[in-house]
């Protein structure tokens, strides 16, 4: 791995001091990435693989860097942890700390220290990494996709709803409990129901799923139900159903508001008898099942309309769980895009996975509705990164025309005086916040290049961020 190639995080509350080393490693072309605190820190380790991170110990707020470094191995085995700090009397607790890791390897710098050292630490970690044999990628990456798809680290996002969500689900995993998943086509709703099952105490047994409205009725029954040989015509043979078949584990009921009224009487009979009658059979078969059902419509309504049965409603309502449209969650589709395009750059020939979105098609991306939801902002990006001709990034033009022509909320801004008036420079200095974080956004933190980006003096961008509070 060359310094162009290597992404950093530095951690470091004293500004001055962490400006110099992203500076400084910037202009070596490693990418910088800074934090001032530990929290800060996390937040940007779960939104991007760094390479290496670069932390003090000592920091301000309820997390330290040895909780920092910590996060950041747990996440990401491979990577490089530098640590520096002032009071010598806290390396005991560093190697202690190191040792516990995974990978077991990192660098203690004592402050103060020659830039230049850091340097040399930098090239000497990257140079040493250790490179995985193929066969142990592969082991490796299929032991990753089956932590990271079914677990609740899955259900990307950091806006408030999807936090909540996570909250929830959390809660409602190890019980039970009957949970009813709505939400709009494409906001994920079975790769919800599995990190359920993953971590409830039912995940070493089978997640059975099946889409109630994808079946035609006349075989709907059977394929829920099971059969006997002999129950009609090319039933050859006995055949437990899905329920059957999800015996200790879960089963998943999607679109559950499609099934027949028949169907639903004989569902709501399973569920309050734990037990069923394949057809064509009397014997009864305990069943020891947990039911996750997802929709989208609005069952209350179809209850009111006479469409659903209102006691199946109140047996499959236990736990409501709804999950948000895309066009509710605008602050999730970077973290969502970059997932997207790690992932389906990985199974490309040859692999791109590190292709990235150029700071104006991350902004249309984000300013767009998304009416299909994250399936369709997938399908975006899987189309952009096949036809993008084998370039870094992905343009405004490796987009749909849809997304491309959205109009874009800081190209197009519009201040509205209401009647009563309007606070003008408070207004003024909201644009201006807006306008500067942008910029900080697009060079990564880096204020030099970000005042460049605004034609500005960096002493004078620091004083605006000062006076904005930015």
């Amino acid at each position: 791995m060359t310094e162009k190639e290597a992404h950093l995080l530095i951690v470091e509350d004293e500004e001055a001091l962490r400006e110099v080393y992203a500076e400084g490693l910037s202009d070596r072309g490693y990418t910088v990435t800074q934090a001032e605190t530990g929290e800060l820190a996390l937040a940007k380790l779960r939104e991007f693989a760094f390479d290496v991170v670069v932390t003090d110990l000592k920091l301000p707020g309820a997390v330290d860097g040895t909780q920092v470094l910590k996060a950041a191995v747990e996440r990401y085995p491979k990577i490089h942890v530098i640590v520096m700090t002032a009071h010598e009397a806290v390396f005991p607790e560093f190697k202690k700390a190191v040792e516990t890791m995974p990978n077991g390897k990192g660098t203690f710098l004592t402050k103060p220290f020659p830039f230049e050292h850091l340097v040399h630490v930098l090239k000497k970690e990257l140079e040493t990494e250790k490179r995985f044999d193929d066969s142990q990628k592969e082991i490796d990456d299929l032991r990753r996709q089956v932590n990271e798809r079914y677990q609740f680290g899955n259900l990307i996002g950091c806006s408030r709803v999807m936090r909540n969500l996570v909250d929830l689900l959390k809660t409602v995993a190890p019980t039970n409990s009957t949970v009813l998943i709505t939400g709009e086509t494409g906001t994920g709703k079975e790769l919800a129901a599995r990190a359920i099952h993953q971590n409830s105490p039912r995940h070493a047994h089978r997640f059975v799923a099946i889409n109630c409205g994808a079946i035609p009725e006349t075989l709907l029954e059977a394929e829920l139900f099971g059969h006997v040989r002999g129950a009609f015509t090319g039933a050859i043979e006995s055949r437990p159903g899905r329920i059957e078949q999800a015996q200790k584990g879960t089963l998943f009921l999607d679109e559950i508001s499609t099934m027949s009224a028949a169907l639903q009487a004989k569902l709501l009979r399973v569920l309050q008898e734990r037990e069923l009658e394949r057809i064509g059979d009397i014997r009864q078969i305990k069943i020891d099942v947990r039911v996750v059902a997802a929709t989208n419509s609005d069952l209350t309504q179809r209850v009111a309309d006479g469409e659903f049965r209102e006691d199946l409603f109140y047996r499959l309502n236990v736990i409501p769980v709804t999950l948000p449209p895309l066009r509710d969650r605008q602050d999730d589709i970077p973290l969502l895009t970059d997932h997207f395009l790690q992932r389906i750059g990985r199974e490309l020939v040859p692999p791109r996975p590190q292709v990235k979105p150029t700071e104006e098609a991350r902004r249309q991306l984000k300013a767009y509705h998304w009416p299909g939801n994250i399936r369709q902002l997938e399908n975006v990006i899987e189309r952009a990164l096949t036809l993008n001709q084998g370039r870094s990034q992905i343009e405004v033009g490796d987009l749909p025309k849809e997304i491309q022509a959205a109009p874009n909320s800081l190209e197009n801004f519009q201040v509205t005086v209401p009647d009563d008036g309007l606070d003008f420079s408070l207004s003024i200095h909201k644009i201006e916040r807006q306008i500067i974080r942008q910029a900080l956004e697009k060079s990564g933190g880096n204020k030099r290049r970000a005042a460049d980006l605004l034609k500005l003096k960096r002493t004078t961008l620091i004083e605006k961020m000062k006076r904005l509070h930015t």
